[in-house]
C-alpha cells in the first residue's frame, strides 16, 4: 500500500478553480497540484502485520498515524511476521521520534524535518554553548557554533552538563507518559506527543497490572501543539513560558505562601507569582500561533543565537500599511501540510507571509475588504489583526526602538550568583549522558525580581536598533574550584542579554519609564531624581543596592551612571549589543528633564516624537533648565 503523504483520503479541495481527489496511489511517483510536489510513500504489506492480532481494537491515534493507513511498524518497528511475543518484538521502539532513532522511526515519512531539526538550536543548543565557553574564558567569542552533543569535560563543559544539558531535542524521552512541565527533550515527542484521557487512564492500567493490562486508548502523535510543550525547556533561562502566562519566579517555597492569593507551585516546586500575563495568553493564543514550524523546527540552516533564528516580528501581523502576503498555490511543502493537518479552508485567500524570510503563517488570512485575521490554533477562534496605532505608524523618534522595548510590562531579573565546583558531590548527575558521578557545578542565587525591562542598544551590519535587556549573568564564577583549588581563580561578570519578555501589552509604557527610570537605562534600581539648583540642572542617582566589591557599581546595575564603561570591559553576552553609551544616556535624560514639566500628551512632547527634540531647543521658555554635565 502506498499513501499519500499529504491530506490522506476522502476530500475534495478547489484549487485554481479545479477539483483535486487526493487517494491513495498504487505506484510510486509524484503529482504536482497546484505549484505544489506531493510526494508519495510506499508503505509495504500493512494488511499482513501481525500486531494488531493483539493489539486490536486500539483507538486514539491522529488521522495520518492511523496503522490502517501505515502499519504499526512504520513507527515502532519490530517483527511483523510472526505472532510470537518476543520474536515480535524484536528490534522494537516503545517509544519512537527520540532523535536517537528518528531516521528509522519518523525521519522514514518526514525526512525534510528530521534535516531542519538535527540541524535547529533546540537540538544544538549552539547559543548556550558558545556564550558559556566565552564567558569561562575558553573562546574568544560567543558566536561560534557548537552542537551540545560533541563537548567533552573542561570546566564550562561540565558546566552545561551539571545545570544546562537537559534541555535540547536530543535528550531522550525512555518513560511512557505525556509531556509534562517536567519533560526536557524526546526528539519529535517534545512537540508533537498528545495523551487523551483515555489514553492517560489506559497507561496507568497498563502500569500497575505489571503491564498485562493492554491499553486500549494508544497516545496521539499529530500537529496540535500546545503551550505545555514548550514549558519545560521554555520556563528556565529568561523564563518565556511563565512570563507569558504572567508567572515570576521567586526564591520562596511552598509553605511561605500558603494563605496567600497570586502564587503558585509548579511541578519541580518553584514558587511562582502573579504579575500581569501577554496579551496574547489572554486571548488564548498558544506559543505556536506565532512562531510556526520554521522557527520552531528551523531551516536547516545553523545558527548560533535564537534572535537569528526567529525572523517573525510583531509588525508582519499588526502592519503599518499593508502586510506581506502570500497565495495558497505558493506555500512551501512544509506549511501545506500544516494547512492540510489542521482542516484550514481559506484556499482563496491571501496569506500573511514573514517579512524577513518570507516564511507563511498559515493561520492568517486577509479578506476582501483587506482585513486581517489570525486563526487560533487552540480553539479556532478568529482573532482580528490591528495594525499599527497611528503613533507607532508617524513616530521618527523611535523607528529604530522595538516593539517589544514599549509595549513589554515586565521582565524577570536574577542577581548575586555565585558558580562554585564541589567536588565532593556523591550524586552528581551528568544531564547530557544521564548517568552519576562525583562532583559537580552548584550554583547560589541571591535574589529574583521583576521590572520593567532595561534596554540597550542592538549594533550590526542590519543597523542600530533599541531593545529590551535583562541582568543575564551578574555572577562570580570559582574557575580554582574546579581543580582544587578554591577561590584562587575567581572571575566576576557583569553580563546583561538582549531579551523578548513576551509580557506584551496594548497600553505602552509611559515616557519617564525610559527617560527618567534607572533601572531602564542600566544604573540599576534606585532614586533617579532631577534637581534645579542655582539656576542650573542636574541628575542624581541613589541606587538601591549596595556596590559589589568586585567592580564597585550596584549589584543590579549594567554600567556606571554617566561614566564611560572601562576600556576592555565584557558586559554583554552578544558583541553585538551593548548598554547606552554616555551620549545616548545624556540624550535620554536630556528629554527625561523636559518630562518633568511637560506630560507625555502635550503638544511639545508629541511634536518631539514627530521631528526629534533638537527643533524644539530653539524655542525654549525662560523657565525651562536644561541638565549641565560634568
Amino acid at each position: 500500500m502506498k499513501i499519500k503523504f499529504a491530506k490522506v483520503g476522502f476530500f475534495a479541495l478547489l484549487i485554481t478553480g479545479v477539483l483535486i481527489l487526493f487517494f491513495l496511489k498504487s505506484k510510486d511517483d509524484l503529482e504536482i497540484i497546484g505549484n505544489h510536489e506531493i510526494q508519495y510513500i510506499k508503505i509495504e504489506n500493512i494488511d499482513e502485520e501481525s500486531c494488531l492480532n493483539c493489539h486490536s481494537d486500539t483507538k486514539g491515534y491522529s488521522e495520518y498515524h492511523n496503522p490502517e493507513l501505515i502499519g504499526c511498524i512504520s513507527c515502532h518497528l519490530g517483527n511483523p511476521n510472526t505472532l510470537d511475543k518476543e520474536d515480535s518484538h524484536k528490534g522494537m521502539v516503545l517509544i519512537p521520534g527520540n532523535l536517537v532513532d528518528a531516521a528509522v522511526t519518523c525521519g522514514k515519512c518526514h525526512p525534510n524535518e528530521l534535516s531542519k531539526i538535527e540541524n535547529s538550536l533546540m537540538t544544538t543548543n549552539s547559543g548556550l554553548v558558545a556564550v558559556d565557553k566565552y564567558i569561562f574564558g575558553e573562546a574568544d567569542s560567543p558566536d561560534y557554533h557548537y552542537h551540545i552533543k560533541d563537548i567533552k569535560d573542561s570546566p564550562a563543559d561540565k558546566h552545561i552538563r551539571d545545570l544546562c544539558a537537559n534541555c535540547h531535542l536530543g535528550a531522550e524521552k525512555q518513560e511512557y507518559g505525556e509531556i509534562t512541565q517536567m519533560s526536557r527533550g524526546g526528539g519529535c515527542n517534545a512537540c508533537h506527543l498528545n495523551y487523551s484521557e483515555e489514553a492517560k487512564t489506559d497507561l496507568v492500567n497498563y502500569l500497575s497490572s505489571d503491564k498485562k493490562e493492554l491499553p486500549k486508548f494508544h497516545p496521539s502523535t499529530d500537529i496540535f501543539v500546545k503551550n505545555e510543550h514548550c514549558y519545560g525547556c521554555h520556563s528556565r533561562s529568561s523564563r518565556i513560558s511563565t512570563n507569558y502566562e504572567g508567572w515570576q519566579e521567586t526564591m520562596l517555597n511552598e509553605e511561605e505562601i500558603i494563605g496567600f492569593k497570586g502564587f503558585k507551585t509548579v511541578e519541580d516546586k518553584r514558587v511562582y507569582k502573579y504579575i500581569e500575563e501577554d496579551i496574547h495568553h489572554t486571548k488564548g493564543l498558544l506559543c505556536v500561533d506565532c512562531h510556526s514550524s520554521h522557527e520552531v523546527m528551523g531551516t536547516g540552516k545553523k545558527y548560533t543565537h535564537e534572535e537569528q533564528a526567529v525572523t517573525l516580528q510583531c509588525a508582519d501581523c499588526h502592519f503599518k500599511e499593508k502586510p506581506n502576503t502570500i497565495s495558497y498555490d505558493s506555500l512551501d511543502a512544509e506549511s501545506l501540510l500544516v494547512f492540510l493537518h489542521r482542516d484550514y479552508t481559506h484556499y482563496d485567500k491571501e496569506m500573511i507571509a514573514v517579512k524577513k524570510d518570507n516564511h507563511p503563517l498559515v493561520n492568517t488570512f486577509i479578506d476582501s475588504l483587506g482585513n486581517a485575521f489570525l486563526i487560533g490554533k487552540k480553539d479556532g477562534v478568529l482573532h482580528p489583526l490591528n495594525p499599527q496605532p497611528e503613533i507607532c505608524s508617524r513616530d521618527n523618534a523611535h523607528k529604530n526602538v522595538s516593539c517589544a522595548t514599549c509595549h513589554s510590562s515586565w521582565t524577570s531579573r536574577c542577581i548575586g550568583c555565585h558558580t562554585e565546583f564541589d567536588k565532593n558531590e556523591p550524586r552528581a548527575f551528568d544531564l547530557l549522558d544521564k548517568k552519576y558521578g562525583k562532583g559537580q557545578w552548584k550554583e547560589h542565587v541571591a535574589e529574583f525580581s521583576s521590572s520593567l525591562p532595561a534596554i540597550g542598544v542592538r549594533e550590526n551590519k542590519d543597523g542600530k536598533n533599541i531593545e529590551p535587556a535583562i541582568p543575564g549573568m551578574i555572577m562570580t564564577i570559582d574557575k580554582g574550584s574546579y581543580t582544587g583549588e578554591i577561590g584562587k581563580d575567581v572571575t566576576f561578570h557583569r553580563l546583561y542579554a538582549p531579551n523578548s519578555p513576551h509580557t506584551t501589552i496594548s497600553k505602552v509604557r509611559d515616557c519617564k519609564s525610559c527617560h527618567a527610570n534607572s533601572a531602564t537605562l542600566g544604573y540599576g534600581k534606585g532614586e533617579l531624581v532631577y534637581i534645579i539648583e542655582n539656576g542650573k540642572g542636574k541628575w542624581n542617582f541613589n541606587a538601591e543596592y549596595a556596590d559589589n566589591p568586585n567592580d564597585s557599581l550596584p549589584e543590579d546595575a549594567w554600567i556606571p551612571f554617566l561614566k564611560e564603561v572601562k576600556e576592555g570591559v565584557v558586559n554583554s553576552t552578544r558583541l553585538d549589543f551593548r548598554p547606552f553609551s554616555v551620549k545616548e544616556q545624556q540624550q535620554l535624560l536630556l528629554v527625561g528633564a523636559c518630562l518633568q514639566c511637560h506630560k507625555d500628551d502635550s503638544k511639545m512632547m508629541q511634536q518631539s516624537l514627530v521631528n526629534g527634540i533638537e527643533p524644539l531647543l530653539n524655542k525654549l521658555s525662560k523657565n525651562c533648565t536644561l541638565p549641565t554635565w560634568n
